[in-house]
């Protein structure tokens, strides 16, 4: 299976070398590829001293249409998303959300982080994870769908296309793996209050809330047996 890993970041600097130590080296992993949104941090700098490619937004985009960017660079094989501000990933994580696909027992599949919302934990799914494994050719050909959406409307558009697929879809469970709420990026509660409310804006200008809750029970429907 070719693999191309993609790390959409904008101002990780503090926390996307943890990410990459896990991912760059990785022997399922063919090529890495840090789309740096128009960070003024310096974490394309980091990316690069990493040793990966750095595809710098002409500003900053958002994590959609960063996306969108870095998929221009992908034609064929499956795509290894995941985000730059991970703590506790290793290279045994990315593995296990690997191997499913690899091994054929799914046609994609999504990490249920340690820290995950508890609503998601217990329903045994999160359904906007950033962290996903999938054919490339599931995405590449609605690449200009995707341009068009808000900002944080990519996981969820991506859900439309998994769950029309039809084909098994696996749950990793990742308790080691934590991603920091954003009250904590943005260094006080109110900033990070209002950066999730513009997250979930986002959501349901994609989708609406009914297709949110429709998603939730299609997607568990399509879970992969363990």
């Amino acid at each position: 299976m070719t693999l191309t890993c993609l790390i959409p970041a904008w101002n990780e600097a503090a926390r996307i070398g943890g990410v990459l130590t896990a991912a760059v080296g990785h022997p399922l992993i063919g090529r890495t590829l840090v789309i740096d949104d128009g960070s003024t941090d310096g974490t394309g700098d980091i990316a690069r001293a990493a040793g990966v490619e750095v595809l710098r937004t002409p500003g900053n985009l958002g994590k959609t249409r960063a996306l969108v960017m870095g998929l221009g660079r992908v034609t064929d094989g499956h795509v290894l998303l995941l985000d730059a501000d991970l703590t506790g990933l290793s290279p045994g994580a990315i593995t296990r959300l690997v191997q499913p696909v690899l091994s054929g027992r799914a046609y994609a599949s999504l990490s249920l982080r340690g820290n995950a919302p508890r609503t998601w934990r217990a329903i045994g799914l999160d359904y906007i994870t950033g962290e996903r494994v999938l054919p490339a050719a599931l995405i590449l050909p609605h690449l200009d769908d995707f341009a068009r959406l808000p900002r944080f409307g990519f996981e969820v558009y991506l859900n439309r296309l998994l769950i029309a697929a039809g084909q098994p879809v696996a749950v990793v469970g990742w308790p080691e793996v934590a991603s920091p709420s954003k009250a904590s990026k943005t260094g006080s509660l109110g900033a990070g209050l209002r950066a999730d409310a513009r997250m979930m804006r986002d959501i349901f200008r994609t989708i609406g809330p009914r297709e949110c809750l429709a998603q939730i029970t299609a997607l568990r429907r399509l879970r992969a047996a363990a």
